[in-house]
């Protein structure tokens, strides 16, 4: 093989090494998002028992209170029955009637507090179907990205195995080292130069000497003689036909 032939077969294998690379950039980043978005359904389902449990508090915290009041007129009530004076009888009256009117209060509140159980309850079911039916979803696409990771990895390793290979294929280390170095700032490195004399990198037209060293570059790569780079005069990638 000629050493352009060599160039150009090491350029498809990092071309694969940068997709693979990229793409186990972007897997991960993509499942993130599905846990993110089954995390805002989670938020949901958790604010809605968080409201509910609340309610549900509100609800016995008026029935203690309710209970506690039905005591004390109880009492007021004992008390009032030994009352020696009509005064004394009708201050208990008062302080009855003021503590039956906290307890109506409160239990007209406690009836409120139970009325909008269903409605924390009928929230948490629906929470909890919009959760259970965004979980099977997500956890088949980060399993299916799971996969993918792995299959990735896997072919990233053969792949720079293969580099290797590809690498120690170029017979010339001046166009080798020329290559390494250019990756780093250009892609594609090696590029065509068209029949009308034009970079298929940069798309700037070439001198006609840089299109005669190209030729004469097939000529000598036919000939099994040495081939030099030749080298794009606007972006300096190396040129082929």
């Amino acid at each position: 093989m000629t050493v352009v032939e060599t160039l150009i077969d090491l350029q498809e294998v990092d071309g694969r090494i940068r997709e693979l690379e990229h793409e186990l950039k972007d897997l991960p980043r993509r499942k993130a998002l599905e846990v993110a978005r089954l995390s805002a359904v989670n938020a949901e389902l958790s604010t809605a028992k968080s409201n509910q449990a609340f309610a549900s508090q509100r609800v016995k915290s008026f029935e203690a209170d309710a209970e506690a009041l039905r005591e004390k007129i109880q009492q007021l009530k004992l008390s009032q029955s030994s009352a020696q004076t009509n005064k004394e009888y009708q201050q208990y009256s008062l302080q009855i009637d003021l503590i039956s009117h906290d307890l109506e209060t409160t239990e007209n509140n406690q009836l409120s507090a139970m009325d909008d159980l269903p409605a924390h309850e009928s929230r948490i079911a629906d929470a909890q179907k919009k959760f259970d039916d965004i979980k099977g979803g997500v956890d088949e696409v980060c399993a299916e990205l799971d996969e993918r990771i792995k299959e990735a990895e896997a072919m990233l390793a053969e792949a720079k195995k293969e580099r290797e290979e590809k690498s120690a294929a170029v017979a010339d280390p001046r166009a080798r080292v020329y290559y390494e170095r250019l990756k780093t700032k250009r892609w594609p490195v090696i590029v065509p130069l068209t029949q009308s004399g034009v970079c298929d990198g940069c798309h700037l037209v070439q001198p006609p000497s840089v299109s005669q060293l190209v030729d004469l570059n097939v000529k000598n790569g036919e000939a099994g003689q040495p081939q030099r780079i030749v080298a794009c005069t606007m972006c300096g990638r190396m040129l082929y036909r």
